[in-house]
């Protein structure tokens, strides 16, 4: 038999067993592979084994599930494959995923997170680099014992010698990206999962505490460019840390590998940085080091910080490419994380602006710096949202689009930067057509981020593009598990696919993780309305924080009720309290109460103004009632959203 009947009874006897996912055409190399992965001692699975007579569907179903790797042969006939696309998602989705490249072809839109082994130059040799890293790479995601036929060829001490000079020299220049070879981890079982923890401020003046933040950030961003390896959002990190359990309880709630922690003491014109990486298995420190600087030095001094922990972590060296969009002069970059800290507690109109000001400091002593302009434009775009009055959006949404500009002109691969444009002209212009480039182009930059992610999910959703947007939040939550906002909008996705009775564990998960976060009640009230518990539904719009959602969901669940009385009263304090504020969620509650006319009114009210509850416009069930109306396709069409 090619695949064990019980698989679970045979662990402990059985080597691994890998799947083949690969297209009709590439059949000739899909063998070759078998063949030379036999020879390696795996037992591999490919659809030329089913046998006569077999249902072929339900075979490579049963296959895929009982798979330990899923080995997806990428290439220029795969990726228009819907068979190998839903072979790749089943690997990913089960952590079994090893992505190749036959060709030199990228793997598509949402398997890019992963590096793929490229054997566009691999002839068949048992013995080349190419399956040592693919070896490797299934070793790093399989819980099956390995073959123990396997071996690899020796490195020499000139080769570690040469290595080792590179790397320094790599350091000491700034700007080092690492990467696992072939995009697998060297040696042994080296893990491939990390959490940065926030790096403690040791510093007299506590008023500097945003820079232990802004290199926790930096140091987390540097490990992000270190192809494979998976490393923890700030939000999950940080609250796992505020815990106070030791280390192996960390790692095993995070689920990863490792942890790196730090601490940061900034005095005049020196910081002085010491760092502990810690397995999370043993909870013993594998390596720590503490250094000494000049705040001139901070730049290559955070790449250098990912150097050492990727040496500790047995990666290997590939590549330099250099971050995009950054600065060299310590006083812009201060500012600049002085406005990323302020604009990261999301606190209020003031503290807003104060983060505003500090990006515009920044910029005017380096006007170069993109990684500035692209945050101003997220402030002003976050002002317009949260606090502008309508006749202001236009105004403010024009300076975020300049802002986001002149950051792609400066650094067009800057994720941030793509990011920016595309929520300016998202929620500001009302206009997914336009926006769709730079979201996608920022999805593709994104490196393991996760708040790009989550945003392009969201994007995703509100534009009718549910399978994008499920793969991108489910990419986000494995980044940011302990995150309310990403549990919350997975709800908001499972809800927008009309998938209500999946919304609800999510919703209730991110109150878990915050009680008091907005909007998730109203959402998990939808999705029961829809599912028709009126009276839970109504439980969730009176548990509601925001009161425009509250106001909003309770007139309609109470017509719903038939308390028309009630239903009346909460509509009426709805236009008392936010007034044009709230014209999109007037339109909700008009169309749920059949008053098609006026709710087509107020949508249209609601396009002239800018208000951004449109971007819900397309999947939203509260205006299926109006979607027959010609306005309302006019409507659509004059957002590009229908």
């Amino acid at each position: 038999m090619v695949m064990p009947d019980d698989p679970g009874s045979e662990a402990k006897a059985r080597q691994a067993i890998l799947f083949l996912s690969y297209a009709r055409d590439d059949r000739a190399r899909a063998e070759k592979l078998a063949t030379a992965l036999r020879h390696h001692g795996f037992e591999v699975w490919w659809d030329a084994l089913i046998e006569g007579g077999a249902q072929f569907a339900s075979t490579i179903s049963e296959a895929l599930d009982k798979a330990d790797a899923v080995l997806v042969l990428w290439s220029r006939n795969s990726i228009e494959s819907d068979w190998v696309r839903d072979e790749a998602a089943t690997g990913r989705d089960r952590h079994r995923l090893v992505p190749l490249s036959l060709d030199g072809t990228k793997p598509p839109l949402g398997f890019r997170q992963y590096q793929a082994i490229n054997l566009s130059h691999w002839r068949g040799r048992e013995d080349a680099r190419e399956m040592a890293a693919i070896v490797r790479a299934v070793g790093s995601v399989c819980q099956a014992p390995m073959p123990k036929v396997v071996r690899e060829k020796a490195i020499s001490r000139r080769s570690m010698i040469g290595a080792s000079a590179g790397a320094g020299a790599l350091v000491a220049a700034g700007g080092v990206t690492w990467a696992v070879k072939e995009g697998v981890f060297g040696g042994g079982e080296a893990p491939n999962s990390i959490a940065v923890l926030p790096f403690k401020d040791l510093g007299a003046d506590k008023g500097q505490a945003y820079f232990a933040e802004g290199l926790t950030e930096e140091v987390r961003a540097s490990l992000r460019r270190i192809s494979g390896l998976k490393v923890l959002a700030a939000t999950s990190s940080e609250a796992a840390s505020k815990e106070k359990a030791d280390a192996k309880t960390i790692a095993r709630k995070l689920d990863v590998a490792w942890l790196l922690e730090g601490s940061a003491q900034l005095a005049d014109d020196m910081v002085r940085i010491a760092v502990n990486l810690t397995d999370g298995d043993t909870g013993f420190s594998k390596w720590s080091t503490k250094v000494d600087r000049k705040l001139t030095d901070i730049f290559a001094l955070q790449s250098e910080i990912a150097a050492l922990v990727a040496r500790a972590m047995s990666i290997t060296i590939v590549s330099t490419e250099a971050p995009k969009g950054g600065t060299k002069n310590v006083e812009a970059y201060e500012h600049f994380l002085r406005g990323r800290a302020l604009f990261n507690l999301g606190k209020d109109e003031p503290t807003d602006r104060a983060a505003l000001a500090q990006f515009d400091a920044a910029i005017s002593i380096d006007p170069e710096f993109a990684r500035a302009h692209a945050a101003r434009s997220r402030a002003i775009a976050a002002l317009a949202v949260e606090y502008a009055p309508a006749s202001k959006l236009r105004t403010l949404y024009d300076d975020a689009i300049r802002a986001a500009q002149r950051a792609i002109d400066i650094a067009p691969d800057l994720a941030e930067a793509q990011l920016a444009m595309g929520f300016a002209l998202f929620a500001g212009r009302l206009d997914v057509a336009r926006a769709r480039p730079f979201y996608d182009r920022a999805f593709a930059l994104a490196n393991g981020n996760a708040d790009i992610l989550l945003l392009f999910a969201l994007y995703c959703s509100r534009a009718g593009r549910a399978a994008d947007a499920q793969t991108a939040i489910a990419q986000a939550l494995a980044l940011d598990p302990l995150n309310a906002r990403t549990h919350r909008a997975s709800g908001s996705i499972e809800y927008a696919a009309r998938n209500y009775r999946a919304a609800l564990a999510p919703l209730k998960r991110a109150l878990e993780l915050n009680p008091n976060l907005s909007n998730a009640h109203s959402f998990a009230g939808y999705s029961k309305m829809m599912l028709g518990d009126l009276a839970g539904a109504a439980a969730e719009f009176e548990a509601e924080p925001h009161s425009i959602f509250r106001l909003s969901g309770l007139a309609i669940v109470k017509w719903k009720m038939g308390d028309s009385v009630a239903a009346r009263r909460y509509f009426d304090q709805l236009i008392a309290d936010a007034g044009d504020a709230a014209l999109y969620q007037q339109a909700q509650v008009l169309a749920q109460w059949g008053r098609k006319d006026e709710a087509m009114a107020a949508l249209e009210k609601a396009h002239a103004v800018g208000d951004f509850g449109l971007i819900y416009f397309a999947t939203d069930p509260f205006l299926d009632p109006l979607r027959k109306e010609p306005r309302f396709a006019r409507l659509g069409r004059e957002m590009a959203l229908s």
